[in-house]
């Protein structure tokens, strides 16, 4: 073999030589005779020089040594002859002559003995490259190789004293230097250990044992072994514990870090959990479970850890460790990156050309992260300039090829993970040597023409006449005639040869088809002289050239170039430093600069004027990436502009807050936040994370922090207390800081959970739409929502619904029944379930379509003469629709699209239509919103108004139907505006007393529970000076007492909610009257001027008040002439008294002698009472008191036999009446302002609007205690007929009187709102102070939306008083002489006896003591009247 390897060298040798010999016989031809002659030009043939092999065979890699170790890096090329090999490091070539420790091997490779390494002197650590040298051919340079010392042992970790149940496992940290954990190992109890599947050491040098047994407890340690003496670590006891009672809670003892590895590589990605029970590992990978049992690459190590080897560019992503013992789940994930070194997609290729020709090495790479390219020439780097360049990022092009282009060039690409290097010869042949192939694709457009094999023949004589007929700056045009040898020369081609004067380099460009006889060069300098000359070709080959052209391209205006050096760095988060230097070519003097700057994403250059080389940008925005370039001016004008420079100002704090906050109470104890970054503009850097804050409503000193790393939008707050109200508020955090909190938001826990102890109820509705082979099922949940509902059971079936059942979600508001028979009856049935079972059903039936019924398809024709064809695949609607409150203003909507995978994942460009609307008011519009995902977060909504929702989906040109509609009620917020048209008068009679009306607030956000009025005579005072009077209930209106006279009084009115105050409305003025009308007339109720605590008259609907009495709207009294009014009181009280003696003697003439029988019968019945009165004593009648005349008028009997209106028994015994004294009006006075939400102040009314209510008789009632509860509590306790009590004893109140007395209403109003008193209308007008007829049997009429207060009650039942009786007529506070009244006499015992009976059936003792308080404010008028 090594004389054939001999044989073939010589044989080598002899042919090399041989061709030097014909190639130096060649040259010495003359060669303008050869083409005179017309002698061809040499084919591609023996005579070309052949691409030479020059490659390496091994290249060194990187390579990790310990200290006074030796080293090898191979390197290996090949080449014929052989190269000659050099190493560099660092870039500088070493010396190895004179190098003891370092020598060269014989194939090239580099050995380097005791490896010198220290902390301040490291020769050997560095990168390595291998270069090959050829001195014929070239210089090939290898890929660079890293070579690493390992350092001196250093523990970043040790191992520590622990303890582990039995069968769990143990982990024993020792972490050393990176490059030192091949030389770890370990001991126990100072034996060394031996390391087994159950018993691993990873890759950082910890030790993982696994199904721990008795015998791994002991004393460990590791030992670094890195040619030193060895270093131990401290020593560790392990514990092996026994079974334990208690359950320890299940944890992570090592977890997997993210990793970086390359293509090829193994991982290992550690994961131990310890746990009682002994937890079990398994791995996902982007959420789907590993197959590792499967898998030849994967394997689980002891403890759980996962080991990944041959690492390929799929196995990156996020993996997720979950630990289970089956009393809990833990779980933990890391992310392995995967990087892959340079590769070549199309490495150089060699490359035939000829001088002056512009030619392109092609290089595509690629690798992770994306490298870096750079060319090197014969092992030197090519540094870019008008010749070299590099073109499409990696390309190298070189233009104006000479004989030193000649060689080997090689891309070398590096990244982060390697480097790679490929290689490719160019060889420049003589111009009369034929390229030997075809053009390649590495020649340049301009160089491709002429390059096809010639053939023997005469070559065109030199172009005649060339000229430069266009001269600019930058370009010239030339033009020539015909060679002389060829007049017409339509076949020939030319060739234009130029470049610089003084450069050697000559460039080339070709006409673009024959017979052209001009061409344009491009890309010339200004202001520099050109050589050209023109060459002719035709199908023999080149001809002669003619004589060289010398141009000179046009000066430009002398106009500075750009501002060399341009830099721009950041100085604060607003402010960008931007520096340059003074132009090279500055053409004179630099008058200023122009600094243009544009912010990124944006079409809008700024620009400022700069007399220095530096500027500083103040006021930019935070966090912005902004663009610069300078101009330079001299006197001619702007310059050339510099390239763009970019850079990013500093970030800084958010200067907002996130948005869209929103609170969800999930149950209880626990509240989910929502939020969105603050915008873009505002975030001032990335979002690091957020800083949530929440405290209790009540507590507000006591904040709770919890920090929420990343990107996360949403935190689900556990452990709160139930039915109590938080506050929360988000803050964005960047790297500089926290920036700035939303409001405070509220939302308040449930008090309980859902119930989930019963079944849940039916659901409140089932629609059915029937279609041909399918039935389109929809509904609604329960109307109780306190009830869990896991599911909805649909069953179905022809005459039964047990036939067929389907189960689905919670969620799920719509189902399809498909495969159903057409024209058929199906019983449906829909019932709610959860864990306890099945609720009640809710039946339907519905009847298939026959098979020629096409309604079911919507078509659409739009001005169409032919047959439309409807949309085969209608979009089906969304499902589900679900609306959650989250506050007042905010609802999120929620559903499912059925037409999606399982998983509802959205990969088309399908789109949602949400809309909504309110009912109130009827005619309101729908507001639409357009969604990409299956929720939408609806704002701006009122509080406490219901919404109803649906939703659309939309794909192409196909809309669906809207879907069941889902309804939801925002919830209450605080009145945010105040009680409007609050107005205040004073009541008529009563100086002291006024009232206040008012109206519901115009945004009431909720029901208004009550109201409070500030009322001060000080509208400057502070607001807690100003005295309160609450208002219970929804009641607009109040009464105020005992202001004081002739002062300004302010009002202001606030209303409330269960969710709290509302505003306060305006301060509203009002001044009480000057003095107390009832001072000044004693008698003032003749007047129609009531005053303070007196009862007013009845003034009914058209009464006006007369001037004397009555107020001015703002309670101003109005004067009258004291005259006047003097005649106006004598006048009246004249005409008063003749009509009363007229009448009382027309009265006293009908009595008949059945009534003097009842007289005596209730004079021997009660024979031991005498009265004051006696039979001359004139009876008052019945009478109407008409105030717009004051006169008397006798009632008219009445047929009606309303039972409401019939006569009354008077009482008999001590529980049908209750009397009163005078202090009656006292009481009620103070019962006024009672705070009871069903009491209306409608019930402080007197007499006024009483029409139709009959006087019966006048009796005093006892005094009550003041401010005491009044209850409705008749007595059923009756006494019998023969009892010694009767009609005329007295009976005392002890629970006191109400107001309800003080009731008016009109004849009208008895009938159709009837109050607890019966109405009496006597068939005679005197026949009220006897016994009234019997009424028919049945009870009074309630209404019981009228407002009233409780009747009087009677409790006591034997309190006798004197039989003497007065009527009180004095004003609250004030009292008057009683007045005697007459009691008539009683009737007959035996009818007496009859009536007691039928009125203890029909009629309630309540109803006979307010008819009687009825009859006291009557009598009050009277003896006011007659007393006058």
């Amino acid at each position: 073999m090594a004389a054939e390897r001999g044989a073939r060298r010589r044989l080598s040798a002899s042919c090399f030589w041989l061709s030097c010999l014909l190639l130096l016989l060649a040259r010495r031809a003359p060669g303008a005779g050869a083409a005179r002659s017309g002698t061809p030009p040499r084919s591609a043939g023996a005579n070309v020089r052949t691409f030479t092999p020059f490659y390496f065979l091994v290249e060194p890699v990187d390579t990790l040594s310990i200290r006074g170790s030796s080293v090898v890096l191979n390197c290996s090329a090949y080449s014929e002859p052989s190269p000659k090999i050099e190493w560099k490091k660092d870039g500088t070539f070493l010396n190895l002559i004179s190098d003891d420790r370092r020598q060269l091997l014989p194939d090239g490779s580099l050995f380097i003995s005791n490896v010198v390494h220290s902390k301040h002197n490291k020769p050997d650590e560095g990168y390595y490259q291998c270069v090959a040298t050829v001195d014929s051919l070239g210089t090939i340079v290898s890929k660079t190789a890293k070579l690493t010392v390992a350092g001196l042992p250093r523990f970043t970790s040790q191992p520590e004293p622990s303890s582990v149940y039995a069968g769990n496992s143990a982990v024993l940290n020792c972490e050393v230097n990176a490059d030192l954990v091949l030389f770890v190992r370990w001991e126990q109890n100072r034996q060394p250990l031996l390391l087994d599947d159950r018993i691993i050491r990873l890759p950082s040098g910890t030790l993982v044992i696994s199904n721990t047994t008795e015998g791994d407890g002991g004393l460990y340690r590791c030992i670094v072994e890195s040619g030193g003496p060895p270093k131990y670590s401290d020593e560790a006891e392990l514990k092996i514990l026994p079974d334990s009672e208690e359950t320890p809670n299940l944890v992570f003892l090592k977890q997997p870090s993210s990793l970086v590895r390359v293509i090829g590589q193994s991982a290992v990605l550690p994961c131990v959990a310890s746990g009682l029970p002994a937890p079990t590992i398994r791995w996902m990978k982007n959420e789907e479970a590993l197959d590792i049992e499967s898998s030849e690459r994967l394997v689980l190590l002891a403890g759980g850890s996962l080991e990944i080897s041959d690492i390929t560019e799929d196995d990156a992503g996020t993996y997720f460790c979950i630990a289970d013992n089956g009393n809990d789940t833990i779980e933990t994930q890391a992310e392995l990156t995967v990087q892959a070194q340079p590769e070549f997609l199309k490495q150089p290729a060699n490359i035939y050309a000829h001088e002056s020709m512009d030619i392109i090495f092609e290089c595509e790479v690629t690798g992770k992260p994306t490298p870096t390219v750079k060319w090197v020439k014969n092992g030197d780097m090519v540094i870019p300039s008008d010749y070299f360049k590099i073109v499409k990022e990696h390309n190298l092009q070189v233009l104006g090829l000479v004989k030193s282009d000649e060689g080997f060039y090689q891309c070398i690409a590096e990244n982060d993970v390697g480097n790679a290097q490929a290689g490719a010869q160019l060889i420049i042949l003589e111009h009369d040597v034929a390229i030997p192939t075809l053009p390649p694709t590495s020649l340049t457009s301009a160089t491709t023409d002429h390059l096809a094999p010639a053939t023997a023949g005469p070559l065109p004589s030199a172009p005649r006449d060339v000229v430069a007929s266009l001269v600019s700056t930058r370009f010239i045009k030339l033009t020539w005639r015909t060679p002389a040898s060829d007049p017409h020369g339509d076949n020939l081609t030319y060739s234009v040869f130029y470049t610089k004067e003084g450069i050697a380099r000559e460039r080339v460009e070709n006409t673009s088809r024959p017979g052209e006889m001009q061409v344009t060069i491009q890309n010339l300098m200004p202001a520099t002289v050109y050589i050209f000359r023109v060459v002719a070709q035709n199908k023999h080959g080149s001809g002669e050239s003619s004589a060289p052209l010398r141009v000179e391209t046009q000066p430009e205006v002398q106009l500075p170039g750009p501002a060399p050096n341009i830099r721009a760095y950041a100085a604060s988060p607003t402010s960008i430093t931007v520096t340059w230097e003074t132009p090279v070519s500055g053409n004179g003097e630099i008058q200023n600069y122009k600094l243009y700057y544009m912010e990124k994403g944006t079409d809008i250059e700024q620009d400022v004027d700069v007399s220095s080389h530096s500027y500083t940008m103040h006021g930019l925005k935070k966090y912005t990436e902004y663009s610069f370039r300078v101009v330079a001016y001299n006197k001619h004008g702007p310059g050339v502009s510099t390239q763009d420079v970019a850079v990013r100002t500093l970030s800084d704090v958010p200067s907002a807050a996130p948005q869209n906050l929103t609170l969800e109470v999930r149950n209880s104890k626990s509240i989910i936040i929502h939020w969105q970054p603050p915008s873009l503009a505002t975030q001032n850097g990335p979002i690091t994370g957020y800083k949530i804050r929440y405290r209790k409503a009540s507590r507000k000193s006591d904040v709770t922090e919890t920090l929420v790393t990343g990107t996360q939008l949403s935190q689900l707050i556990e452990g709160l207390d139930r039915g109590t109200e938080y506050n929360f508020r988000v803050a964005a955090l960047t790297v500089n800081g926290t920036g700035p909190a939303t409001d405070w938001l509220s939302a308040e826990t449930f008090e309980s959970d859902l119930d989930e102890t019963r079944v849940p109820e039916v659901p409140s509705s089932l629609h059915v739409r029937p279609l041909v082979t399918s039935i389109v099922v929809s509904w609604t949940p329960p109307e109780n929502q306190n009830i869990v509902v896991r599911g909805y059971a649909i069953g179905y079936g022809i005459g039964s619904p047990h036939a067929q059942t389907i189960k689905v979600d919670y969620k799920q508001r719509y189902y399809t029944i498909e495969n159903l028979d057409p024209s058929s009856h199906y019983v449906i049935t829909l019932k709610a379930f959860n864990n306890v079972g099945e609720g009640i059903p809710l039946y339907e039936s519905a009847v298939t379509r026959p098979h020629t019924d096409t309604s079911e398809v919507d078509l659409f024709v739009i001005n169409a003469p032919y047959t439309p064809v409807p949309d085969p695949t209608p979009m089906m609607p969304p499902v589900g629709v679900q609306a959650s409150i989250l506050s007042h203003d905010t609802i999120r909507i929620t559903w499912a699209d059925n037409s999606l995978p399982k998983h509802q994942k959205i990969t088309d460009s399908r789109y949602y239509t949400v809309r909504w609307k309110t009912n109130i008011p009827a005619n309101t519009k729908y507001k639409n919103a357009n969604a990409t995902t299956l929720s939408y977060l609806v704002t701006g909504l009122k509080p406490n108004t219901l919404y109803e929702f649906s939703v659309m989906v939309t794909k192409g040109r196909r809309s669906s139907t809207w879907s069941m509609t889902a309804h939801g009620t925002t919830f209450e917020l605080v009145p945010t505006s105040p009680p409007k048209d609050v107005t205040v008068v004073s009541k008529e009679g009563k100086p002291r007393t006024i009232i206040v009306n008012w109206q519901p607030p115009s945004e009431a956000n909720g029901k208004i529970t009550g109201y409070i009025i500030y009322y001060s005579t000080d509208v400057n005072a502070e607001i807690h000076d100003w005295v309160i009077e609450p208002v219970v209930g929804n009641r607009l209106t109040h009464q105020i007492q005992e202001l004081t006279l002739d002062t300004p009084y302010y009002f202001k009115i606030q209303a409330r909610n269960s969710k709290g105050m509302g505003p306060m409305s305006e301060a509203v003025q009002f001044r009480t009257p000057k003095a107390d009308s009832s001072d000044k007339m004693p008698n003032d109720q003749a007047s129609g001027s009531a005053g303070k605590g007196s009862r007013l008259p009845d003034l009914g609907h058209d009464y006006k008040p007369p001037m004397s009495g009555s107020n001015s709207p703002h309670g101003s009294p109005s004067p009258l002439d004291s005259n006047m009014l003097l005649v106006i009181i004598v006048s009246v009280g004249i005409i008063t008294i003749v009509v009363v003696v007229i009448i009382a003697v027309f009265c006293t003439r009908r009595t008949t002698s059945h009534q003097k029988k009842k007289r005596a019968a209730c004079k021997s019945v009660n024979g031991s009472h005498k009265y004051k009165g006696n039979s001359k004593d004139v009876k008052p009648p019945d009478l109407w008191i008409h105030h717009e005349r004051l006169e008397l008028k006798p009632i008219d009997k009445s047929p009606d036999p309303n039972p409401i209106m019939t006569d009354t028994p008077i009482p008999r015994n001590s529980q049908d009446i209750t009397p009163v004294d005078n202090s009656m009006d006292s009481n009620i006075h103070q019962r006024r302002n009672s705070y009871r939400g069903h009491e209306s102040e409608d019930s402080m009314s007197t007499l006024a609007g009483r029409r139709g209510m009959r006087p019966k008789m006048m009796m005093p009632f006892d005094s009550q205690p003041p401010q005491q509860s009044v209850r409705n509590t008749p007595s059923t306790d009756t006494m019998p007929a023969s009892s010694s009590q009767t009609c005329c004893t007295d009976h005392q109140d002890p629970e006191g009187a109400t107001s309800s007395s003080y009731l008016a209403s009109s004849q009208e109003e008895d009938s159709g709102q009837s109050l607890p008193t019966a109405h009496v209308r006597p068939s005679h007008p005197l026949k009220s102070f006897a016994v009234p007829a019997i009424p028919p049997p049945g009870p009074p009429t309630y209404d019981p939306a009228l407002p009233s207060t409780p009747l009087l009650s009677q409790q006591a039942l034997n309190h006798h008083v004197h039989s003497v009786k007065t009527a009180s007529i004095g004003t609250l506070g004030r009292s008057r002489p009683p007045m005697p009244v007459v009691v008539p006499s009683a009737p007959e015992v035996q009818e007496t006896t009859r009536m007691l009976e039928d009125s203890e059936s029909s009629y309630e003792p309540d109803e006979l003591t307010k008819e009687m308080a009825h009859l006291e404010g009557l009598m009050k008028d009277l003896n006011a009247i007659t007393t006058a």
